[in-house]
């Protein structure tokens, strides 16, 4: 957050000593706050209990004066004799004596004397009166709430109330604050129509309205928090009603804001004398700060300077700490410079030889390749020792290494203006002065002998010999790595032509890029089913009939064209997605077959599996559960030497095909190293010899006699044989005469879409006689 070490030091005393100080006014605040909310409770307890007093004597005063007059002998005589003048007089006399705000009477006949009787609910109030002799309480008049007090008129018999009543309004209210130590307020609620409403008809407070509801609901008799915009303690105190249906209630309330008034000053005051501490302490923490960082700041620009390759040596100017870690610094400095010298040496040299390593060399390229000119070349040279493996098996590891290491200073001698290099164990690179490719090629030829003259390990000699691929570049064409990777390829093209130099060919190398991105379109081809099958019938030579096809699997691309099974099949297999497409010609193959039957075709269908998958236990399961689920006729034709890398997996997957029925062909006889070891362990049912031997067969010699010799092998062990490449028909004549069982090639026919081959069995089935099938062929 702060970047420098003298503003986090401020910031951190200047922040400590603000936390301490807000937590002891936290505290004092806590503490002021609950003193002042116990103070405004025992107020406003004690304030409750005066106006009960109050309420008491005032009550009795009321009462006292009310049962006076209903036992006065005029009074009662000028009730009973209806003599109004009277009764209202001597009512307003007592009312003016006592202060009374309504002062009537109320006859047992509804008779209403003093007051109009439309202000009065006459129905609840003679209700009231009637129920209890001396009834008293609240009792809403106009709308507003009266204290009433009642007494009994008898005449002797009951002839009516008179009713005194006090206006519990405003002025009443204040004259009761005033009894209280603390400048409460006090409002009297009563309930109407089943909702709270205070006395002075007020703005309504729907927070104090409902506080005051559920204190009369729950009953409580203690000051409780009312919170809400400015918080107050409030006390709730009922009141009787005259009417029981109906309830009333003092409530005394007081604000929190002014019972801590008074507190305020010393609130600020703490507040004050908190930011002058806090300015202070950051005065000093800075001062002290500073004197800390200044020495630090130093050392950072050092350590900067240094990480930027300078040579640089801090001043010590104290014996304290900091300056203990100024000299810890210099001399930390001195050994990083040593150490970074032998560091560059290494990374940019071979450990073994102490020839330059590639990094060193693909600088000296990026070099060479921003300084020469728009005609010039750089040209590099991959030399590599043949059959190092075996010379390094022969004379030992340290010696090995010694070779490369005097090979690279005999190149250095003969062209002392060349870099030499170690790439690999047993490559060298050399980057020639000279920007010519034809003339470093003609130096190479002309220097080989002295290259490759013996050289003395140990007193004794070694013969060397070694291949050079060059590749050369001109500004902007290549970096250094791509380069070097030319000249590499160049030395495996001069290996595979079997030549001792040789320039990069970018023809013969071809486009990896374009290769790898053919293996993504194939992978979308058999997502999309863009791939499709054709098919190759089998001959039986002994019965005439196409007993069988093989599938062969084809690719029409949309923008390169038909594009050979060779190419993406091996592709296939060297990327290892020949199981995604196995999987496909497996299905199209299953498919295929279904149709034949529906064309009433029922011919043992061959599909290729690659030699990867023999021993991939997961593709069996897929390949024996897709064959079973459709009750397809398969053979599944592989390469004898399929079962090297695994042969008890391959084995015994190869097992599993035979006992679900699948038929095993050994596929290309003849073609790689055949071994009879492996041949007599696979169980299989057919034997396919290569074309190489059958498309020669006609002449003679020693493939004939090695064709007569498999076909007797294969029936000797229970096998069927099938030739392919058949081209002429001297061949399939010579098939017939040495017993072979099967023929496939291009003079049966090639391999053919499915409606094409549905019509080929077709026309075969009917014209030709299973007897006499040289016939057709002829």
């Amino acid at each position: 957050m702060f970047q420098r070490l003298q503003t986090k030091l401020t910031v951190l005393y200047a922040g400590l000593f603000a936390l301490a100080l807000s937590l002891v006014a936290v505290t004092v605040y806590v503490a002021i706050a609950s003193n002042a909310q116990r103070t405004v409770r025992q107020e406003l307890a004690a304030s409750g209990t005066v106006f009960d007093r109050v309420w008491a004597l005032r009550t009795q005063r009321l009462q006292d004066g009310a049962d006076l007059l209903s036992r006065d002998f005029g009074f009662r005589a000028a009730i009973a004799t209806h003599d109004r003048p009277t009764v209202e007089s001597a009512i307003a006399n007592l009312r003016q004596r006592l202060g009374l705000d309504l002062a009537f009477t109320v006859g047992v006949d509804g008779d209403v004397t003093g007051v109009d009787p439309a202000r009065l609910d006459l129905e609840k109030l003679w209700g009231a009166l009637d129920a209890e002799d001396g009834a008293q309480g609240v009792f809403a008049i106009d709308g507003q709430p009266y204290q009433l007090i009642s007494a009994p008129i008898l005449s002797p018999t009951l002839t009516g109330w008179i009713v005194f009543a006090a206006r519990l309004d405003e002025p009443e209210m204040q004259a009761l604050e005033k009894l209280s130590a603390i400048g409460l307020d006090a409002q009297v609620f009563d309930l109407r129509g089943g909702k709270w409403i205070s006395a002075d008809h007020g703005p309504a407070n729907p927070a104090l309205t409902a506080f005051v509801g559920q204190a009369m609901h729950d009953k409580v008799s203690e000051p409780r928090m009312l919170r809400g915009g400015a918080d107050s303690l409030v006390l709730v105190k009922p009141i009787k009603a005259l009417d029981k249906a109906s309830g009333a209630a003092l409530v005394l309330r007081y604000p929190m804001a002014q019972a801590m008034a008074p507190y305020r000053p010393l609130m600020g005051a703490v507040v004050i004398v908190g930011l002058i501490g806090a300015a202070l302490v950051a005065a000093a923490s800075w001062a002290l700060s500073r004197g800390i960082s200044k020495p630090i700041v130093a050392l950072d620009e050092a350590a900067q300077r240094l990480q930027r390759g300078e040579e640089v040596i801090v001043e010590v100017t104290t014996r304290d700490e900091i300056g203990r870690l100024a000299q810890s610094f210099n001399l930390m400095a001195g050994e990083i410079r040593e150490r970074e010298a032998e560091m560059t040496r290494q990374a940019l040299h071979d450990g073994e030889t102490g020839l330059p390593n590639r990094r060193a060399l693909e600088r000296t390229i990026e070099g060479r390749l921003t300084g020469i000119g728009a005609n010039q070349q750089v040209v590099v040279t991959a030399v590599g020792f043949d059959r190092f493996p075996q010379v390094r098996a022969a004379i030992g590891y340290e010696l090995a290494t010694e070779l490369v290491a005097k090979l690279g200073q005999r190149i250095m001698d003969i062209a002392p203006g060349a870099m030499v290099g170690r790439l690999t164990t047993s490559i060298l690179c050399v980057i020639s002065d000279n920007d010519d490719l034809d003339a470093v090629l003609a130096i190479i030829d002309s220097v080989l002998p002295q290259l490759e003259a013996p050289i003395l390990l140990g007193g004794e000699p070694v013969d060397v010999h070694i291949t050079h691929g060059l590749a050369a570049a001109s500004v902007g064409e290549l970096d250094a790595a791509r380069l070097i990777e030319r000249a590499l390829i160049a030395l495996d093209q001069a290996r595979a032509a079997h030549k001792k130099i040789m320039a990069f060919d970018a023809e013969a190398y071809g486009d990896p890029a374009a290769n790898l991105s053919l293996m993504s379109e194939m992978l979308e081809a058999v997502r999309s089913g863009a791939l499709y099958l054709n098919h190759q019938p089998k001959l039986d030579l002994r019965t005439g009939a196409i007993s069988g096809v093989e599938a062969l699997v084809r690719w029409n691309h949309p923008t390169r064209g038909f594009v050979r099974p060779d190419l993406f099949v091996g592709m296939a297999e060297e990327t290892g997605h020949i199981r995604a497409l196995t999987d496909y010609v497996l299905a199209q193959a299953i498919e295929d077959q279904a149709q034949l039957r529906a064309a009433g075709h029922d011919v043992l269908m061959s599909v290729n599996v690659s030699g990867r998958l023999i021993d991939d236990a997961d593709f069996a399961r897929h390949a024996l559960a897709k064959v079973k689920a459709a009750g397809a006729r398969l053979c599944f034709e592989i390469t004898e030497t399929a079962v090297i890398g695994n042969p008890d997996v391959a084995l015994g997957v190869l097992e599993r095909f035979a006992d679900a029925g699948i038929a095993v062909s050994i596929d290309d006889y003849g073609s790689g190293l055949s071994s009879l070891a492996y041949l007599k362990q696979i169980r299989a049912d057919e034997l396919k010899i290569d074309k190489a031997f059958v498309m020669t067969l006609e002449s003679g010699g020693k493939d004939a006699l090695l064709v007569k010799s498999t076909i007797d092998l294969a029936h000797s062990l229970g096998m069927k044989v099938t030739a392919e490449g058949v081209e002429t028909r001297e061949g399939l004549a010579a098939l017939q005469l040495m017993g072979c069982d099967l023929a496939q090639g291009y003079f049966v026919a090639k391999p053919l879409g499915l409606d094409k081959l549905v019509a080929f069995l077709g026309e075969w089935s009917i014209d030709l006689p299973a007897e006499a099938p040289a016939r057709k062929l002829a």
